[in-house]
């Protein structure tokens, strides 16, 4: 087996987005140690042994707000009646996504709040990798998606029910959900195809690429290459859509001669473009900062805002903003309390 002193590596963003320059050399290879790692050691959000107890609490209560807020939209946009229209189909499925990409990350971030030996088994960590990446690219794709049916609502309304049929939200979410599989399938497989050696520590609280890349011991090019064309096509692509959808959306508004027909319009798309600017101000954040600016605990920050904290927005972006969500939240807890009572 041929180790690669004194290695290091080319870009040092988190990300399956988007990737910069920069060298990243893996401090933990020690070049004469052949043995092939089997687990994975994760050096968590902080290290300060005082700290543990007190994130633990703020993080569980983030992951149960995520829990409950997406259980409700997924619910409500299942039950209620007023609710079986192609935009509630789209944001029922990004509260899928959104609570799958927490389940993923959270779970064991929590007890590794609690534990000392802060372990994950190779393929625990593999799986973890796989099942990020296909929830963050699919989330990506269904928010484009998302921008696409509400331009084909305000800007061609008469052709929306043909545009954006059943078979066709049924048939966009399928590929979205099978383009994210198979990133996630063959992007895990590029990382731990390589050779892991010497060190087992990962510099972060979830098995991401760049830090597991870090720790490699083999030639990385190939999956650097591949990582980097699937994340810079999934960015941008589904930003151009997003972009261009909105623009025509804007265009189409200030077009209309009635101010209340405006205030309408612009009322069923405000939910998304509020959520479309957290989560792409985010990613933008983070990967337009000067490379002299960046560090791991920056990444590690963002890392935490796009998995955790914007799937527990979400939920309140779409329902507080949103007459048609309260209005069926209204409904439900009524006859559920209706229910309870004739019992």
């Amino acid at each position: 087996m041929k180790v690669l002193k004194n290695k290091s590596l080319e870009f040092v963003t988190t990300s399956p987005f988007l990737l910069q320059t920069d060298e990243f050399p893996n401090p933990y290879m020690a070049p004469g140690n052949l043995t092939l790692v089997t687990e994975f050691i994760l050096m968590g959000v902080s290290d300060r042994p005082e700290l543990q107890i007190p994130l633990f609490f703020v993080f569980l209560v983030i992951y149960g707000l995520t829990m409950a807020g997406n259980l409700g939209i997924i619910t409500l946009t299942s039950v209620d009646s007023q609710l079986q229209t192609p935009m509630y189909f789209f944001l029922r499925h990004l509260a899928i996504i959104n609570l799958g990409d927490s389940t993923v990350i959270a779970p064991k971030m929590l007890i590794n709040f609690l534990v000392q030996k802060k372990t994950t088994s190779y393929y625990e960590c593999a799986t973890q990798l796989g099942g990020f990446l296909f929830f963050i690219v699919a989330e990506v794709l269904t928010l484009a998606v998302m921008a696409y049916d509400r331009y084909v609502a305000i800007c061609n309304p008469l052709l929306y029910m043909v545009v954006v049929s059943p078979q066709i939200c049924l048939l966009l979410v399928s590929l979205t959900y099978l383009y994210g599989f198979s990133t996630g399938i063959v992007v895990s497989y590029c990382i731990f195809s390589l050779s892991y050696c010497s060190s087992n520590v990962i510099n972060h609280f979830f098995c991401d690429i760049v830090p597991l890349l870090t720790l490699s011991c083999s030639d990385t090019y190939l999956p650097e290459t591949i990582v980097f064309i699937s994340a810079a096509t999934n960015l941008i692509l589904s930003l151009i859509i997003v972009v261009v959808s909105y623009f025509n959306i804007v265009l189409s508004i200030l077009r209309m001669r009635s101010s209340e027909g405006r205030k309408k319009a612009f009322s069923t798309c405000a939910s998304h473009m509020m959520a479309v600017t957290v989560f792409y101000g985010t990613l933008l954040f983070m990967y337009l900062q000067p490379q002299t600016n960046y560090s791991l605990d920056t990444d590690k920050i963002a890392s935490v805002f796009y998995t955790l904290v914007i799937p527990m927005l979400n939920p309140m972006i779409y329902s507080l903003r949103n007459k048609d969500v309260k209005a069926a939240l209204q409904r439900f807890l009524t006859i559920s309390c209706y229910s309870l009572k004739s019992v």
